[in-house]
Formats: structure tokens, C-alpha cells, sequence
């Protein structure tokens, strides 16, 4: 069986409007499961410059799937060991929810994998 990576990665200004409302980042973390494959995030890599606490979500078809928090000036590397299948069509995409009024950037590497 042939697999190919897909990666939803860069380096994004944000600012925030509340820890419990996460918000889009850019339009480049966001990604649909192509026609006739399944794909799986299998891990996770942040980094946060702002001086607060801040959380990736990471959405499907417009749901929390999975929390990333990234503490103050911080950054997390997330294997993942849960994972679930996400079937062709699956919409996925990241937000960031900081405290109101933070601003920062936060680094992002998603990494998926088509089956």
C-alpha cells in the first residue's frame, strides 16, 4: 500500500479573542481528504512566541478533534498515538485560541498521511 505526506505547516501571526474561541489562522491550514484515499494526522509540532498560554485546535469538518496547548514562549512536539481515520471529503483545519487581545506568532507543523 502506497502512502503520501501532507504537511499544514508555517509560521502565522495571530491575535486572540478568548481561550474558548478559537479562531482561523490562514487559509494554508486547511486541508480536504482527496476523492478514493484516507488519510491520518500522525503528529503534531508547535511553537508559540507570546507571552501567554495559547491552544491549536484542530478542527474536522468544523469540530474539535484535538487540543494543542503551547505554553508561554513555548512549543510541544505531539506524536500521535490515537489516530483516527479521516475519510475522503473529511475537511481539517487549525485554529488558534489565545487570551483577547494577545498577539503572537505561532509556528505549526501538522503532518498527515494519505493511504
Amino acid at each position: 500500500m502506497r502512502s503520501t505526506p501532507r504537511f499544514l505547516q508555517g509560521v502565522f501571526p495571530f491575535e486572540g479573542k478568548g481561550l474558548d474561541q478559537p479562531v482561523p489562522v490562514d487559509v494554508a491550514l486547511s486541508y480536504v481528504v482527496p476523492d478514493g484515499v484516507t488519510a491520518q494526522a500522525v503528529y503534531f509540532r508547535g511553537g508559540n512566541s507570546s507571552a501567554e498560554l495559547i491552544c491549536v485546535v484542530l478542527l474536522r469538518d468544523g469540530k474539535p478533534m484535538r487540543y494543542f496547548p503551547l505554553g508561554a514562549k513555548g512549543q510541544a512536539h505531539v506524536s500521535l498515538r490515537v489516530v483516527e481515520d479521516l475519510d475522503s471529503g473529511t475537511a481539517v483545519e487549525l485554529h488558534v485560541a489565545a487570551p483577547a487581545g494577545v498577539t503572537g506568532n505561532v509556528v505549526i507543523d501538522l503532518g498527515l498521511v494519505e493511504v
